[in-house]
């Protein structure tokens, strides 16, 4: 009986020190979960905003006949109507991105996860679809110094960012499609995409008039 009071003092006496380093080890893998695996649990709790999809109500804009406009540009002018277009869209939003032409596409924001800013760099290579809208294939992703999967970030970028309908997150298929064959100008118009090559500085777009004001 006095051995196993001894055993029971002595186990009594080590279990504080089990829970102070169970206690750090603990800390410690939360936090590296906050840079790793764990990062997207804890953002999906933290944002939520609706995710970025197809509005299933909206309706494919008619392509029927010739473009009334076929413009020439490049990565320096494309970039002006992006930063135009983004800061009046997310003017309301407290959690903002950038979209940018390099020599490839560059998709860059900031996650506040447990108030540890995560800034992100996600590289695409644009490719224009049959239908005219354009495709942007996931190529590279860095956030500091740590390589995560893509695809898992991705899923939280579209959950955290507010991104027009018009734009379609692929997080499985590592793909964003812009989808302009669902996106219309305020004066009507609409945009199809001929080609894009973003080492080469050249793009070209062609502008369509309503399917309606063609059969007038």
């Amino acid at each position: 009986m006095k051995t196993n009071q001894k055993q029971s003092e002595t186990t009594a006496q080590v279990k504080p020190a089990k829970k102070t380093i169970n206690y750090w080890k603990i800390a410690f893998l939360v936090l590296a979960g906050v840079i790793i695996g764990t990062t997207v649990f804890f953002a999906t709790r933290i944002f939520q905003q609706r995710e970025s999809g197809l509005n299933e109500s909206t309706e494919l804009v008619q392509r029927e006949g010739s473009p009334v406009l076929t413009v020439n540009s490049n990565k320096s002018q494309v970039n002006q109507l992006i930063d135009f277009y983004l800061e009046d869209f997310q003017k309301d939003q407290d959690v903002k991105y950038d979209f940018e032409l390099r020599n490839e596409a560059l998709l860059t924001g900031e996650f506040q996860v447990l108030g540890f800013p995560i800034t992100f760099y996600l590289y695409f290579d644009p490719y224009v679809t049959e239908e005219g809208n354009v495709q942007l294939k996931a190529k590279s992703l860095s956030i500091g110094t740590l390589d995560l999967p893509t695809s898992e970030v991705l899923k939280m970028i579209k959950r955290s960012f507010k991104f027009p309908e018009w734009i379609e997150v692929n997080a499985d298929e590592q793909i964003v499609l812009i989808r302009l064959d669902q996106f219309r100008m305020q004066n009507g118009l609409f945009i199809k995409a001929n080609k894009i090559n973003l080492v080469d500085d050249e793009i070209q777009m062609s502008l369509y008039l309503p399917a309606e004001s063609e059969d007038e």
